[in-house]
């Protein structure tokens, strides 16, 4: 149906037709010939599908294989310590080797304390807060208990010499991973052969189970004497183990058990001197 001429309707009766013919907006003032501007427009590409991708020859970022690993970092640990001739380029060698995490985490190297001519070589697990604070083994609570103990055989940190497996203090005073400790190991072992003491003390299962691969728990392990031996040392060291200061600490009656180990390490101090 045609509306009727402007000129026979009103507004109002056109808009009504508007209305009826179902016309619910306006989109302009003038008049417009879609049908015109669509024969102008120029005519659109049609799409074509992209061409077949071809397999990658690569790794993406996140499968790339790492550059280092567990045993290379190993591997360069250990090169790092045999190429040391003295204690001085061994604490250089630790203090730039970045294959431990622990080494991110903690403030500084915990290297060692004490007289590296001395005749016994304690060592321990890893530095706690405060030794991470300070840069010494041995300098809290346990640290004290351990003097006490040395004195009480007539020894001192003059007489001694003091480390641990594990250089960095782990977050929180964890205990290291078993990855870390070996990691570490090739340090440690080459310290024990730039010193070649005469008797290593092991404060600990921790450091008894690195050095000596032995798994016992320490209540077993300790009183009893063991030999050490690596090729870079000119004869089999003296080895007991013994509780750590800090277990006996928490534990005040193991320390007769470690009174008599300390008994049985001066006696093969005396023994070794006549």
């Amino acid at each position: 149906m045609q509306p009727q001429t402007s000129s026979a309707m009103t507004p109002a009766q056109i808009l009504r037709w508007y209305i009826e013919a179902g016309v619910d907006e306006a989109t302009g003032e003038e008049p417009l010939d879609r049908y015109a501007l669509a024969q102008m427009a120029p005519a659109r590409p049609i799409p074509q599908p992209p061409p077949p991708s071809r397999p990658s020859t690569s790794f993406p970022a996140a499968a790339m294989p790492a550059r280092t690993n567990k045993d290379g970092n190993r591997a360069t640990a250990a090169h790092l310590a045999m190429e040391c001739k003295n204690l001085d380029e061994l604490r250089s060698a630790m203090e730039a080797y970045d294959g431990c995490a622990l080494k991110r985490t903690c403030q500084r190297l915990v290297f060692a304390d004490g007289n590296p001519q001395g005749r016994v070589m304690l060592i321990g697990e890893a530095p706690g807060a405060d030794e991470d604070r300070l840069g010494l083994p041995f300098v809290g609570a346990s640290g004290k208990l351990l003097d006490r103990m040395l004195a009480s055989i007539g020894l001192d940190r003059n007489d001694a010499y003091i480390t641990n497996v594990v250089p960095w203090r782990p977050p929180g005073n964890r205990k290291p991973e078993p990855t870390e400790v070996e990691l570490c190991l090739p340090f440690i072992s080459r310290h024990i052969e730039l010193v070649s003491p005469e008797i290593l003390v092991f404060l600990g299962g921790a450091p008894a189970t690195a050095l000596l691969a032995k798994h016992d728990a320490i209540s077993r392990l300790r009183g009893r004497w063991y030999d050490y031996s690596s090729s870079g040392l000119p004869r089999p060291v003296a080895a007991m183990p013994t509780y750590h200061p800090a277990y006996l600490l928490r534990t005040p009656h193991a320390k007769r058990e470690a009174w008599s180990d300390f008994l049985s390490i001066r006696k093969k101090l005396d023994s070794h001197t006549e």
